[in-house]
């Protein structure tokens, strides 16, 4: 009996050292990067981030936006890990709305020094996120999504009107015409990983987000102890408001905006 409880109590205490060890590494100080890679998210392409570029590489950056696949969690974490295999030194991981997976399954890679999570999903390792996300409101793109093959893309008038709320008409035209159709198996993969629990953590809210509910992304952003932000933007809100954003990532850097 005294074996057991002696064995209880180191139990409790390696436990309670392990989760002390993971808070502390959420909230560090991250180590100066020079690379930013940039993952966007579904019904998108890289160039979502062509506002966000400018301002990181006039800061000195390398910057990095990659053309990840939407047809499987295991095609997109390959991209991703084959650009970061192509950096030098400390890197930022930024994903946006669905690649927020992505960030959280990757960014274990020894040369992410810091993780940013732009409006975006944040699974824990293994966590049945579609359950989870049925416990938040509804949002109103999810009427808009279109099925084909296999396939989603989002309607015109719900990716005018709710995916890109927030922005001038004709940018926002641009980008439905270049939305890339995202596989509907992809939103129900589960991560292996969950890079937050151990890397200094940034989240960025989006408060009129009417594609992934603000309520969801605030309880993400909580439950990771990450840096947040809250940002008057719908859900592009790289887009909308590209200097906020562009600093929280210089933040993750290790450098002032």
């Amino acid at each position: 009996m005294k074996l057991r409880r002696m064995g209880m109590v180191l139990g409790c205490v390696l436990a309670g050292m392990l989760g002390t060890a993971a808070a502390r590494a959420q909230t560090a100080a991250p180590v100066q990067a020079k690379n930013v890679v940039l993952v966007h998210g579904a019904w998108a392409d890289g160039s979502s981030w062509d506002k966000v570029i400018p301002i990181l590489q006039a800061a000195g950056l390398h910057v990095t936006s990659v053309q990840n696949p939407l047809t499987s969690l295991a095609d997109a974490a390959a991209a991703a890990r084959h650009v970061l295999a192509l950096q030098d030194g400390p890197t930022v991981l930024v994903g946006h709305s669905w690649s927020g997976t992505l960030v959280s399954e990757v960014g274990t890679d020894p040369k992410v020094s810091a993780l940013v999570y732009v409006a975006a999903r944040a699974p824990d390792a293994g966590e049945d996120f579609v359950a989870l996300s049925g416990r938040f409101p509804t949002m109103p793109v999810r009427a808009g999504i279109e099925l084909h093959d296999g396939l989603t893309t989002i309607s015109e008038e719900a990716f005018l009107k709710y995916f890109a709320n927030g922005l001038l008409r004709d940018e926002a035209e641009v980008l439905y015409a270049v939305q890339e159709p995202t596989a509907a198996s992809l939103f129900s993969d589960r991560t292996m990983a969950a890079a937050w629990q151990t890397k200094p953590t940034f989240y960025a809210v989006s408060k009129d987000d009417m594609t992934i509910a603000p309520a969801l992304e605030r309880f993400l952003a909580e439950r990771m102890k990450a840096k947040t932000i809250e940002v008057d933007a719908g859900h592009l809100s790289m887009v909308s408001h590209p200097q906020e954003i562009a600093n929280l990532i210089l933040e993750a850097c290790g450098r002032k905006s």
